[in-house]
């Protein structure tokens, strides 16, 4: 049965995926475009460089993250399409067999042989179709995800995390550029673990650390292979 607050609740449930979705785009954003200026930053003191690279960065992994979440949206609905169109032709060719089967989802949930039957019967009557693809497909024919959309988020997740390190490397002097871009990514790397956490109703603690940690890492690692490429180099 429906009950008056699903679809707030599914509702609901769509935007914490997104929101959270968004918070890992923007994670990405920061973490690799702050290894790639760090680097570039280790190699020189020149800030052409260090922009040229930071924004070609952006650009690409905005442009990378956004093809991938289109590819892969865009196959997820292929086959949601192909399971709903199955769906219907199987309510069109054995209506009986397909009630039957709504009967032993609803059964699995707990409800007596007598209840699942009515509530098959009662959803069949309303809309066959709908009550099939919630109950067997978990999929709401009205909700699909558009891949447009996705792409558009995640190309816009990542530019937002990207213009963070490109900003906080160009900003200061010289001599201070790695010290407070090093600073600013741990906060932001910290900030985002700790919502992707809470949205995804984990460990804040653990979360927090694997992003701080791997983010220093790769900082630290990139900088040093910009020293040593920029001396080689020089």
């Amino acid at each position: 049965m429906t009950h008056p607050g699903e679809p707030h609740t599914l509702g609901l449930a769509g935007r914490l995926n997104w929101l959270r979705a968004g918070v890992l785009g923007a994670n990405d954003g920061i973490v690799s475009t702050a290894g790639l200026v760090v680097g570039v930053a280790g190699a020189t003191l020149s800030s052409g460089p260090i922009a040229t690279a930071g924004v070609a960065g952006l650009v690409s992994g905005a442009v990378s993250m956004a093809l991938g979440e289109y590819v892969s949206v865009s196959s997820q609905r292929d086959t949601e399409r192909a399971l709903l169109v199955k769906e219907r032709r199987e309510l069109a060719e054995s209506p009986d067999q397909e009630l039957d089967e709504l009967t032993s989802i609803y059964q699995a949930k707990g409800l007596t042989p007598a209840t699942a039957r009515q509530v098959a019967e009662e959803l069949t009557a309303r809309d066959a179709f709908a009550a099939h693809a919630d109950a067997e497909l978990r999929i709401d024919p009205d909700a699909l995800t558009n891949p447009w959309h996705a792409a558009g988020a995640s190309a816009l997740a990542f530019t937002v995390g990207s213009l963070l390190p490109l900003t906080a490397i160009l900003l200061p002097p010289p001599s201070m550029r790695v010290a407070v871009t090093f600073v600013v990514v741990v906060l932001a790397l910290a900030m985002t673990g700790a919502v992707s956490a809470k949205l995804g109703s984990a460990g804040v603690t653990r979360a927090v650390a694997r992003l701080v940690v791997g983010g220093a890492l790769a900082m630290v690692v990139t900088f040093g292979v910009g020293q040593l490429v920029g001396t080689a180099v020089g």
